[in-house]
């Protein structure tokens, strides 16, 4: 097969892919009016973000057989259409579960402790002891929306901290084990004292927490998204730390990040954000969660044999 990989990922994808006779072609900086005048000349494409995946480009997409995404995020892949006209659709969230799970242990253990902040004052000769006074993790409650890898990885990385943790997912039940327990919503509204977001973007994720969302919880709670930046409403967050309905929040993910995750001209920065930069009991990451040496690794391996157990080597 001849396929194109428009992203820069691990080369071991392609080197797998050549080992079984499959020609690559590599596309990293041509852009999609470009793409779309050769894309029929392609069986595979592997790529993360840079190109949407829509049905303008993929009705060009004659001769295409599978596509594939390192990492969990579908978002900008047309995947009905893909299933319509039986194109596989490849990805590999295994790969990176780990490093966003281990992510979120930092980010809260630097938000609780003042770690970041505290650091920082030391280095400009500021001893501030009191100021700096902890939030223990032991006997909070942990509640998870949506328990696919990246919520369950989460779930099990908290074993050992003493901290209690239910799991909220519309799609999957039956999951409760010796360290996190099945709940309803309403459930989760109640209990929750510290949230951890791990839904994909769809239209029902979209903008998901918002005011009213925020307001159902029954405690003031802390607010952790790893996951996609529009399933948060950035504005409603805002006005909850400020009436400090939200304690708190780790955002390694903004609403305001392009398709590719790319972030915005610091110019025309949105007042919202403008205000969550300036708080000590906010951290926010650039899109780094899942962003190690050995989940960019294991991502592309799992990806490359996955498509390899379908297809196979080149005849």
């Amino acid at each position: 097969m001849r396929i194109a990989i428009l992203d820069t990922v691990h080369p071991i994808i392609a080197e797998y892919l050549k080992a079984e006779g499959h020609q690559i072609d590599f596309h990293y900086e041509t852009t999609r009016r470009d793409f779309l005048a050769i894309i029929e000349n392609y069986e595979g494409i592997i790529l993360r973000s840079r190109i949407k995946m829509d049905k303008d480009l993929l009705q060009q997409a004659q001769n295409l057989k599978f596509i594939g995404r390192p990492g969990a995020g579908l978002e900008n892949i047309d995947l009905e259409y893909c299933e319509q006209k039986g194109i596989k659709v490849f990805r590999s969230p295994e790969g990176n579960m780990d490093a966003v799970g281990e992510h979120i242990l930092g980010m809260l253990f630097s938000l609780f402790k003042n770690i970041n902040k505290s650091a920082l004052e030391v280095k400009e000769g500021k001893w501030l002891r009191e100021e700096n006074r902890g939030v223990e993790l032991k006997k909070k409650t942990v509640g998870i929306i949506g328990y696919g890898y990246m919520g369950s990885t989460l779930a099990k990385k908290l074993q050992g901290l003493e901290v209690k943790v239910i799991a909220y997912d519309k799609y999957k039940t039956g999951f409760s084990t010796n360290y996190v327990e099945e709940v309803s919503l309403e459930r989760l509204f109640k209990e929750t004292d510290i949230l951890s977001l791990h839904t994909p973007l769809t239209p029902e994720t979209h903008h998901l927490i918002n005011e009213e969302f925020i307001n159902r919880f029954a405690k003031d709670i802390y607010i952790i998204n790893t996951a996609r930046g529009k399933s948060l409403v950035t504005k409603d967050l805002v006005q909850a730390l400020k009436t400090k309905k939200v304690k708190g929040a780790c955002l390694d993910v903004l609403e305001y990040e392009s398709s590719s995750f790319e972030f915005l001209d610091k110019n025309t920065m949105p007042e919202p954000l403008k205000y969550l930069l300036k708080q000590n009991n906010v951290i926010i990451t650039p899109h780094i969660a899942g962003w190690t040496h050995e989940a960019k690794y294991k991502m592309g391996e799992i990806l490359v044999n996955k498509i390899i157990a379908v297809f196979g080597k080149e005849q």
